[in-house]
């Protein structure tokens, strides 16, 4: 029987000092926009801020203050200006550290992209008096701007989906059915949860939507899957499986809040970063693929909650488990391992990337080296292909990163 592995490489673990470098490129950026609840706690400002150092690796469409659970009456575009204004003033030390075809961009086309949602909770923004709010006009342009579904845009939930359901249901009226259905094809959602009401009725009005979040009782955060990101120090999740030190206000201080982006990022109050997994999850370090959640990457894994393709929610992946050693040398198995079972890698990388924004030197800071994998390079999985009890050969040497 011929056997298929598909191999991924972690290139983001893998740190290495160097005088003159030679960058990895991003040539396929996701498209991504961003709703979040900012303002509400510190999470949200904290993960905008690592969002910022990995926006070169997406084509950012769209930043929307939403309203929430937490945040209900208001919505807050002013704070992710504020920090935007502080990226402004170290985009350019990062830009040293990016590859020229994958530039940072710039922090007036940033800014070009924020706008406030619907200032009401939930389904309150669908009624028939309701103001259609202009993170949902941004939001429909750019659903109706996605026609070919090898770039689908990416809408990443870090709070409630009232502008995601206003975008729809106006999709829905002004267009035919057939031609609504495909703009929702080129669609895929990952939502921190649900934490509004819009959320679970968008999935029964269309479940055809791709659609990425953990199910579980109101308010009952600690059982999600993107907890696996920090909350082992909130909700006591999986304790001597992860290192905690990595997400501690200590560890924080010493390499995340340093510099000018670095003082934009606030003191953690909950958890650290809840809505990060979102974006983690489309990072492009060769570990995942995003059209299949069920293989894996820094934002969790996910399994599809029903194979009948004739069932509701057949488009909808939530919640499995990995089974990982920790720390302490136990072994653990729940959601959240599929999630902190990187956590060594993914903050390191942030770190390095907060560090980059301190110096225009090269000389001064960690990149990743530069992976060959039987003559293969860049950061698409390599199909290694043999028969079923033969040995594989997998060529990785050199690892090293070309100099210039």
């Amino acid at each position: 029987m011929a056997l298929i592995t598909r191999l991924f490489i972690l290139y983001a673990s893998c740190l290495t000092l160097i005088s003159a470098i030679t960058f990895n490129s991003f040539p396929n950026k996701p498209r991504v926009f961003v709703l979040s609840d900012i303002s509400n706690e510190p999470d949200d400002s904290e993960s905008l801020v690592r969002y910022l150092t990995y926006s070169n690796q997406f084509q950012t469409e769209g930043i929307v203050a939403t309203t929430s659970t937490w945040l209900k009456n208001e919505t807050d575009p002013d704070a992710m200006l504020d920090i935007i204004d502080a990226y402004e003033k170290v985009v350019g030390n990062l830009n040293h550290h990016a590859p020229a075809d994958s530039q940072y961009p710039s922090a007036e086309h940033m800014r070009s992209l924020v706008r406030a949602g619907s200032p009401v909770y939930g389904m309150a923004a669908l009624a028939p008096n309701a103001t259609f709010s202009a993170g949902a006009e941004l939001l429909l342009d750019r659903i109706q701007a996605t026609t070919n579904s090898s770039s689908p845009l990416w809408v990443l939930a870090w709070g409630g989906t009232n502008v995601l359901a206003q975008a729809l249901v106006k999709l829905h009226k002004d267009n035919s059915p057939n031609k609504a259905a495909t703009l929702r094809k080129n669609l895929r959602i990952y939502t921190i949860s649900d934490q509004d009401d819009t959320g679970a009725w968008l999935r029964q009005q269309w479940p055809d939507l791709f659609w990425i979040n953990s199910i579980h009782g109101w308010n009952q955060y600690y059982m999600s899957t993107w907890a696996g990101i920090s909350g082992d120090k909130f909700y006591g999740i999986d304790k001597g499986g992860p290192n905690s030190t990595l997400v501690g206000n200590a560890w924080i201080k010493e390499n995340i809040q340093i510099g000018t982006l670095g003082a934009a990022y606030p003191d953690v109050a909950y958890t650290m970063e809840g809505d990060t997994p979102t974006f983690l999850y489309l990072i492009q370090n060769g570990l995942g693929v995003p059209e299949h959640p069920e293989y894996g990457s820094w934002g969790g894994r996910y399994q599809l909650v029903t194979p009948n393709q004739h069932g509701l929610g057949f488009r909808h992946y939530s919640d499995v488990q990995d089974q990982v050693v920790g720390v302490n040398g136990d072994t653990f198995k729940s959601n959240h391992a599929t999630i902190w079972r990187w956590r060594n890698a993914y903050q390191h990388d942030f770190a390095a990337r907060m560090r980059w924004t301190l110096t225009d030197d090269v000389t001064k800071a960690n990149h990743h080296p530069l992976v060959k994998v039987n003559g293969s390079s860049g950061l698409e999985p390599v199909d290694v292909y043999g028969v079923a009890g033969s040995d594989v050969v997998v060529d990785a040497a050199p690892l090293t990163a070309p100099l210039m």
